[in-house]
């Protein structure tokens, strides 16, 4: 039954034989009826009630669900405060384990002494430091920068020249910066005109910048214009010709290595004066430095350390990529003069700051893959790394992975012969080991490191203030640079010229050696530079096993110092790197005269 009147309900108050109670059973039946509404009415409701009372507690149960979510991650972030010390304690001892295992670690004795000693020993100031930061013989403020003389009487060009020099550079910013130098003593020794250098594309650097794309083309020509005369172009009837036909091409293979001035003019003047051109193909380190006379070694030093500006871009963003790592506001040093020259930006977060400036140290770290390929050697990565190298080697350096095929090179003999690169761990023992504290403000520079962050963190467990100009510098203040290595390059030579003290890494580079060569000349004897001897730090490294943190230190203190002697270029050194030499920088002596 549903509760409503039926016919026979009726009919059976009808059979009493009363009307009365007939009405009566349809007045019962009636009320039957409306409480049968009124019941389904009330059930419906319930239901209603009850489906909105299950749906706002599965909404409440949600929100809750989703806020203790939220308040679990940001106690997470905040070292998992609610779960107690105990708790936590256990998480990051489970942490360190697995940061432990993802770090590459060479030198893991010196590694731990390293980092108990530079943590137990944090002094209060920099004062206890001071000698850190500066270079240690005053004999360095004795030489002054010469190069900017103008040649003597006699010495510039001559109206009536053999022809043009036409280069094209290989390599990156560094190498093609050498490149360029060379080319105007090329072209001032062989009375010719100089074409404005052009740079090659490398399938390494993947960089499509040309010359005017990097330097101030009207101020290099302005400047040397009394000493070699240079065109943006070669005259027309010099452009249609297939400069490798008619001979004119000069390639890394028809000129000796660190040749002299007379081979240039036996070899390479008789293709000049016969086809008016001759085109430098590569033309890398073919011009040796000991044989080249005085007046044309002045023009190495006016091209490097003075005609050679930066443009404009450039400049403004090395300015504030300089300032944000002293942390303080334009300076105008005799380094930021000849850096930035007029372009030097006023960055405003700073301007209103006061206070002394912050010293930071510039670690160049040539610890990229075509490096550390090149180089033969192992760094710990086993199996893994020796089939990751050798197929960038296949690639990129095919020559030499063919003779691998027929040779076999022993890393070991290449480690102890000074020839690998250092690791960011085996930098940063050098930094501890000469005292640097874990406070000291390090800008690393440098293309990406190989091995990444698991590579790094050695380093970054030593040193926590480490920066590179990703760090410093906004994604829109470099979106200028982005997808041009040398730009970006360049950036690091001015952040690597402006530190208090630059240490390097690896001999062979050539950033390394030009903004050594640079703070030398512009620096006034108070930019130091710190310079390991690979060969000596190797053999260093192979006595860990037996040294204790004391002995050490000693061995690399004397190492690093003995570079810093003061002396003029030794012979076979590159003038770049070391400028002390007659044509580029004068010695004062004691009576106000001068040498050189």
């Amino acid at each position: 039954m549903d509760g409503s009147c039926g016919a026979g309900q009726v009919a059976a108050a009808a059979g009493q034989g009363s009307v009365g109670a007939t009405n009566i059973g349809r007045l019962r039946c009636a009320r039957q009826g409306k409480a049968a509404a009124v019941s389904r009415g009330v059930t419906a409701w319930h239901l209603r009630v009850f489906a909105v009372v299950v749906g706002v507690t599965g909404c409440l149960l949600l929100v809750s669900s989703l806020m203790m979510s939220a308040v679990h991650q940001v106690q997470f972030r905040n070292g998992a405060i609610s779960r107690g010390f105990r708790g936590l304690q256990k998480e990051l001892k489970q942490n360190s384990v697995r940061t432990e295992q993802a770090e590459q670690i060479m030198h893991p004795r010196l590694l731990e002494m390293a980092t108990s000693v530079i943590t137990k020993n944090e002094p209060d100031s920099d004062s206890g430091n001071f000698a850190l930061w500066e270079e240690p013989y005053k004999q360095a403020r004795k030489w002054k920068p010469c190069a900017a003389k103008h040649s003597l009487p006699g010495e510039g060009p001559e109206k009536n020249n053999n022809g043009f020099i036409l280069i094209s550079a290989n390599g990156g910013l560094n190498q093609q910066r050498v490149a360029a130098c060379n080319a105007v003593v090329v072209a001032a020794l062989l009375n010719a005109t100089l074409v404005l250098p052009r740079f090659l594309y490398s399938s390494v650097w993947k960089d499509t910048s040309q010359f005017g794309d990097i330097y101030q083309e009207d101020y290099f020509v302005n400047y040397m214009k009394s000493d070699v005369h240079i065109v943006k172009d070669l005259p027309p009837h010099l452009q249609s010709l297939d400069l490798e036909a008619i001979g004119s091409q000069v390639t890394d293979m028809d000129i000796t290595k660190e040749a002299t001035p007379s081979e240039f003019i036996k070899t390479v003047l008789p293709i000049l004066r016969q086809n008016g051109v001759v085109h430098f193909l590569g033309f890398g380190n073919r011009l040796g430095f000991d044989s080249v006379p005085v007046h044309l070694q002045r023009l190495r030093c006016r091209c490097n350390f003075h005609a050679l500006k930066f443009v404009p871009k450039i400049q403004k963003a090395g300015s504030l990529l300089v300032q944000r790592l002293r942390r303080a506001g334009a300076m105008q040093t005799e380094m930021d003069k000849q850096l930035f020259g007029s372009n030097m930006l006023d960055d405003p977060a700073l301007a209103a700051g006061a206070g002394a400036p912050s010293r930071f140290l510039a670690l160049h770290m040539r610890f990229e893959e075509d490096m550390v390929a090149y180089s033969l050697c192992e760094f710990g990565g086993g199996d893994e790394e020796r089939k990751e190298l050798q197929a960038y080697r296949e690639t990129h350096f095919p020559t030499l992975a063919v003779r691998l095929r027929n040779t076999s090179v022993s890393p070991e003999q290449q480690r102890s012969l000074g020839r690998c690169p250092l690791t960011p761990e085996e930098a940063g023992l050098v930094l501890s080991a000469l005292g640097y504290d874990r406070r000291t403000f390090i800008y690393v520079a440098g293309s990406q490191i190989y091995g990444g962050t698991a590579r790094l963190r050695p380093l970054t467990r030593l040193y926590p203030n480490l920066v590179t100009k990703e760090d410093v510098l906004s994604s829109g203040e470099l979106a200028p640079f982005k997808n041009f290595s040398s730009r970006l390059a360049a950036l690091d030579f001015i952040a690597c010229a402006s530190a208090d003290v630059f240490a390097v890494t690896d001999s062979g580079s050539q950033l390394s050696s030009l903004v050594s060569g640079y703070r030398v000349y512009h620096g006034r004897g108070r930019a130091p530079t710190l310079h390991p001897n690979r060969k000596r730090y190797a053999q260093i490294l192979a006595e860990e096993g037996g040294i204790e943190w004391g002995g050490f230190q000693r061995r690399v203190k004397t190492m690093v110092d003995e570079y810093k002697r003061i002396a003029a270029r030794p012979r076979g050194r590159s003038v770049y790197r070391q400028p002390r030499t007659p044509g580029c920088m004068c010695r004062a002596r004691g009576d106000g005269s001068v040498d050189f």
